[in-house]
């Protein structure tokens, strides 16, 4: 029989909660190799994200992978790690303390925020346990993965899942899927191209390039790549964009096997063969700025698209914390949270803490101990 979690914390008449947990991939605790081997060894051993047989995998990623890549990886990390520590991290951590204040004044009874990572720190399982520690027995999970890919949405909820199946008592929640066509979203991101050329002039081509995820995820039915080039029209739509102002690829690939095409870096490198002068690049699957953006398109690329013959390569911002991003994400929850309590107009802080009160004196008048 399994063994279900205790829950000493409980006490009838408790206060409850909306709790809200956004989710984001992760990062090393520092940029050495050391750690980015332990993050490494979680982050590639999920099976959401490398879909081999176990014992096979488990020989390739510590026999070989673990032993080469975390060194290269660290070297990547190292250029973009700052003062305050990892970007992704830190902006990530912006973004929920954002959403707390908007949702604060939008909804009418409490409502906790808690960030969690899918590998690293701070994990999923902690941040619910904050959650389930702070009264929410309703919890909205919003993966900040704007197309739904199952190497990323998909581990997200088994982390979820599995996390709450040890509860004794499973609280109510709502599991967002997906974001890459709702309008706020697409607006934000249309606005933020818009600020960049404002601010630094428009580039001669516009690359709007996702994280890759190997082909055999689309032939096996993830949506992924569907979602990936419909964020993109609606972005060239809302921007006016004539059809050859602007290309779709897909970055970050490893190993042998065929990802999605076409390859990110052999597309600016075509860029560059071709002489390009100003070449903008956009990512619209990143909710933050972090190793993707920052080291691989912004140096890596950049230094690939001229030392392949082009001029300049510009990197267009993630979302980040923008005023519109948050705005969008907080209506998103507010509108996955509707019909619970907190959401309510007719939510009352005072005759709830009456309701509590009594229903605590019951409950100690019929032998309860807390």
């Amino acid at each position: 029989m399994p063994r279900f979690e205790s829950d000493p914390l409980y006490r009838h008449g408790d206060k409850e909660a909306l709790g809200v947990l956004l989710v984001n991939l992760g990062t090393p605790d520092d940029p050495s190799p050391a750690a980015v081997r332990r993050y490494l060894a979680e982050f590639l051993w999920d099976p959401r994200v490398v879909e081999l047989p176990r014992p096979l995998w488990w020989l390739v990623l510590h026999g070989v992978i673990l032993r080469t890549r975390p060194g290269q990886s660290a070297k990547a990390y190292q250029k973009i790690w700052s003062e305050t520590g990892s970007p992704l991290l830190r902006i990530s951590e912006d973004i929920v303390d954002a959403v707390r204040l908007r949702l604060g004044s939008r909804l009418a009874g409490p409502v906790h925020v808690r960030l969690g990572m899918s590998y690293g720190k701070p994990s999923i399982p902690s941040a619910l346990d904050a959650l389930h520690a702070e009264g929410a027995r309703r919890i909205v999970v919003l993966p900040l993965y704007p197309q739904y890919s199952g190497t990323t949405t998909g581990s997200v909820f088994d982390a979820v899942t599995r996390t709450l199946s040890r509860r004794r008592w499973v609280p109510e929640f709502r599991f967002v899927n997906h974001y890459h066509d709702a309008p706020g979203y697409v607006a934000a991101l249309a606005a933020s191209v818009r600020e960049y050329w404002e601010r630094h002039g428009r580039g001669d081509k516009l690359l709007f390039s996702f994280h890759g995820v190997p082909k055999q995820t689309l032939l096996d039915g993830d949506p992924y790549h569907c979602q990936c080039r419909k964020t993109a029209r609606l972005l060239a739509d809302a921007l006016e964009l004539e059809r050859n102002d602007w290309l779709v690829s897909f970055q970050s690939r490893v190993g042998r096997a065929e990802w999605l095409r076409p390859y990110t870096d052999e597309t600016i490198a075509g860029f560059g063969g071709d002489g390009l002068g100003r070449l903008d690049v956009v990512c619209p699957g990143f909710s933050a700025d972090c190793l993707e953006t920052l080291e691989e398109i912004a140096i890596q690329n950049a230094e690939l698209f001229t030392a392949s013959g082009g001029g300049e390569l510009r990197y267009v911002p993630a979302l980040n914390v923008r005023d519109d991003h948050v705005d969008f994400l907080a209506r998103l929850i507010v509108r996955h949270s509707s019909g619970w309590p907190e959401s309510s107009d007719d939510y009352s802080s005072g005759d709830s803490a009456q309701q509590r009160d009594k229903s605590r004196e019951r409950a100690l008048a019929m032998g309860a101990e807390r």
